[in-house]
């Protein structure tokens, strides 16, 4: 939906300098042939004290820098020119219309369906302003697509005597693809297929395409699993050349080795891991040192001694960035024979790492630090819940190891808390699937001391990498300054300033508040409405908005601290298995450590670009096949009741999630019979013009379940009167 105009921020809520931009921004559109001071706009915001107006300053000089705005007249600015042309995301409706989403223009940019001019969903599109329309938003036309989003779309072919077309399965794909049959590929009336487009001219409204995949039929488990892998364009096996490189790596370590490594393998070492991993890319270590104080060892799988840079099996890791999790498997970043094998700290087996050594008095206080090349023998492997049982007993394989670990974790947990960390924690949803692949039972994964325990571990070694290759910190044994200045940084900006109001405002409705006067105030009150909410009936809708509220983490080289966490440097290092950034912080300790100065980091950057890419791609896949197996299970309880709670309201119905089981599904506005109901998003609510009878997002309530849809992942929902 388009953004409201942005009102007057105060200056105890401009937490960062973007959202003053975009409200000086604004102010200029508003008034885009009218000279304007500093001073005129920092009465325009309010803002009159002389560290809000060092603020102001300090925006317009940035916004000049952009080229947004042009000085004139000394002192005196006006909207520039150039803005008549902005570059964005498109964010399809479902009727087919769009919204530019950009940093460019305080607010989305509306595009008719005509005026789109073939982009789709999540293009990055040139866009040119028209003036503002009727109804005071802004409107534009597409002029150029920067850059598809997909280049590949699945659905379903429908054969007729000469032709053919794909149905897609996207709702934000509003068209079929005419498919010459000489393109079919093979592939059969009513199969799903994975199409390229090959032809779209000006003046035709389908484009052409080629079948480049046949996935098989509907409703098939496979068939629908690899479509959804087609749908955000992972990959759902290895080439035969990968394959080849990773076999013919050797899991016999070198004598070399052996003497160039720090030798943990008589210290005591485990992994706790979930009863599924096949992949353990962490263990600990754990020693009692003369002087009383612990050597806890976090050891991480040395996957850069085998991923070698300019490999094939480096580009494959770079190229996919991330393992994908979904309901039924994971599709790793690198082959099984480096991820479950090689790799792999598997109990009994002798493998190389690469370590961060911490040496910790009883109230985890670190005494002294050391990262290095190490090899180590695993005792034991753990899954979550037999660790959790040792530290609910105090019994069990390596108990007085276990318990130590639990402490000093949870003192660094508090710790870490009381500096401002935020605790969004929550449940996985999780499937017991037999052998066909049909969902038997929906369950949830909770967190419990023993994820803590890993947890708290494996955040601290981030941390320490990142602030080492900072040049922040030392290490001894010898004593070493890190220099460096390049690093892959984890990043979280602080929230944005009107989504966090606005979920300020809205939790008010059910008697919680917030704080937004700094930004350890709201973490500080984010923790205690989260803690509060446990339980609770509108805790899952709570949790969910409050993440919303939050900005979207991230690979960087441009530091700018991790806000949720609290941590002014992170980086991540301890999943190399699985994340190519942690072999990139792997690489770039390396090269300090070996004394190397700071690299360039352009091609570091374009990395991290594509790793945060990605991994929001293997997100929404994640997503996308629980949503599926979601309303596979509840295909068969149609005409069933089940309470649930609104969890969102949109002008063509509202959205309900089920208490027991999390599936969410639509009711829609049209079977909403009984009055003429109107969409309210100041309110978030649906009201109806007569009987003024609400439905507002919270409110909890009985639905029947009316349709379950697996083409469209969708379950439809129809109210059941008290």
């Amino acid at each position: 939906m388009s953004k409201k105009k942005k009102k007057p921020i105060q200056k105890q809520l401009m937490v960062d300098l973007k959202s003053l931009k975009n409200n000086i921004l604004a102010i200029f559109n508003a008034e885009p042939s009218v000279l304007l001071n500093y001073k005129q706009i920092s009465n325009r915001l309010e803002i009159t004290d002389s560290e809000g107006r060092e603020l102001v300053h300090k925006a317009i000089d940035m916004l000049k820098k952009d080229e947004l705005i042009d000085e004139v007249q000394k002192g005196k600015y006006v909207l520039s020119v150039r803005q008549a042309y902005v570059t964005g995301k498109v964010d399809l409706a479902r009727n087919g219309y769009g919204f530019i989403v950009t940093d460019e223009y305080p607010e989305d940019i509306f595009v008719s369906m005509r005026n789109l001019n073939h982009a789709i969903h999540g293009d990055t599109v040139k866009v040119y302003l028209f003036a503002k329309n009727k109804k005071n938003r802004p409107e534009g036309e597409v002029v150029e697509i920067v850059k598809r989003a997909k280049e590949t779309i699945v659905g379903v072919i429908e054969m007729s005597k000469n032709f053919a077309f794909l149905i897609p399965d996207g709702k934000q794909i509003p068209f079929d693809i005419f498919i010459p049959t000489r393109s079919l590929n093979k592939a059969k009336n009513g199969q799903k297929a994975v199409v390229r487009i090959t032809e779209w001219s000006s003046g035709n409204k389908n484009p052409i395409g080629e079948v480049i995949d046949v996935l098989g039929f509907p409703g098939e488990h496979e068939t629908e699993i690899h479509a959804i892998l087609a749908e955000f364009e992972l990959p759902n096996k290895f080439s035969a050349e990968v394959d080849a490189a990773a076999n013919a790596i050797t899991d016999k370590i070198p004598d070399e080795e052996y003497k160039n490594r720090r030798d943990f393998r008589g210290v005591t070492t485990f992994t706790i891991d979930p009863a599924d991993a096949k992949d353990f890319d962490d263990a600990l270590s754990l020693r009692k040192l003369d002087n009383g104080n612990w050597e806890v060892g976090v050891h991480i799988a040395d996957v850069t001694y085998y991923v070698r840079p300019g490999t094939i099996l480096e580009e494959e890791a770079s190229t996919r960035a991330t393992s994908v999790y979904l309901v039924d498997r994971v599709v790793p970043m690198l082959p099984e024979r480096i991820s479950n094998f090689v790799c792999s700290l598997r109990p009994n087996e002798e493998k190389l790492c690469y370590s961060a050594v911490f040496e910790m008095n009883d109230k985890a206080e670190i005494q002294s630090q050391w990262f290095g090349r190490t090899i180590i023998l695993s005792d034991r492997r753990f899954a979550y819940e037999e660790a959790q049982k040792v530290i609910d007993t105090g019994e069990g394989d390596f108990k007085d190891e276990i318990l130590t670990l639990h402490k000093l974790a949870q003192t660094l947990r508090t710790e870490r808390y009381k500096k401002g960390s935020i605790s969004f924690e929550r449940d996985e949803v999780k499937f017991e699937i037999d052998e066909k692949g049909k969902p038997l039972r929906v369950f949830y994964k909770v967190m419990g001391e023993s994820n803590q325990l890993i947890e708290e571990f494996m955040l601290l070694a981030n941390k320490k990498v990142a602030e080492y290759c900072s040049g922040v910190i030392t290490v001894d044994s010898p004593p070493r300054i890190g220099k460096g200045k390049t690093m892959v940084y984890r990043i979280h900006a602080q929230p944005n300033v009107e989504k966090l109001n606005s979920f300020a405002a809205f939790i008010t409705k059910f008697g919680y508040k917030i704080s937004t006067v700094s930004a350890k105030k709201i973490s500080e009150s984010l923790n205690s409405l989260l803690e509060t909410v446990k339980g609770k009936t509108q805790q899952n809708l709570i949790e969910t908005l409050a993440l919303r509220s939050m900005a979207k983490a991230e690979y960087s080289t441009a530091n700018i601290g991790h806000y949720g966490l609290s941590f002014k440097h992170y980086s991540h290092f301890t999943s190399p298995i699985r994340r190519y950034p942690d072999m990139m912080a792997h690489r770039l300790l390396t090269y300090y450590l070996n004394g190397g100065q700071t690299p360039n980091p352009d091609v570091l950057e374009s990395q991290c670009k594509q790793s945060s890419d990605m991994e929001k791609r293997a997100v929404d896949a994640e997503r996308a096949s629980i949503k599926y197996k979601q309303v596979e299970f509840m295909s068969d309880k149609v005409g069933q009741v089940f309470e649930g709670v609104i969890s969102g309201v949109t002008e063509f119905g509202f959205f309900v999630e089920l208490t027991e089981t999390k599936c969410e599904g639509l009711v829609p506005m049209r079977d909403l019979v009984d009055d003429f109901y109107e969409f309210d998003d100041d309110n978030y609510c649906i009201v109806g013009r007569r009987k003024k009878k609400k439905f507002q997002l919270g409110d909890i309530l009985k639905v029947e379940v009316a349709r379950a849809n697996l083409l469209k992942k969708q379950l439809d929902f129809k109210m059941v009167e008290e």
